[in-house]
């Protein structure tokens, strides 16, 4: 399984991205998938979560709530986080992760810039 994340950029404060992340090698369904970011300087932290299944329900971080989206396109085995009202804070690597009963996998980051 391999997971390419892609979608970052320099965007101004209250603008809007939306990042996309690739999964080859298995059904996007099938796995949890969830979006971290890791700011300069920072731990790695969760950002919004999506279990496997149809009925899944998403969970953001607080940070984000309100703000940011997961959602996922099964046909084309892509998990997406759309980002609204972005925030200098919310600048960082982010990154993909999928995981499925005892394996992990990560995706190579895309940076995401929140400046004027």
């Amino acid at each position: 399984v391999q997971l390419q994340a892609s979608g970052g950029g320099l965007v101004q404060p209250g603008g809007s991205l939306r990042l996309s992340c690739i999964v080859s090698g298995g059904g996007v369904s099938d796995y949890f998938m969830t979006w971290y970011r890791q700011a300069p300087g920072k731990q790695r932290e969760l950002v919004a979560v999506l279990p496997s299944g149809r009925r899944s329900m998403t969970d953001y971080a607080d940070s984000v709530k309100g703000r940011f989206t997961i959602s996922r396109d099964s046909a084309k085995n892509m998990v997406y986080l759309q980002m609204n009202n972005l925030k200098p804070d919310d600048t960082a690597v982010y990154y993909c992760n999928a995981k499925w009963t005892s394996s992990e996998y990560w995706g190579q980051g895309t940076l995401v810039t929140v400046s004027s």
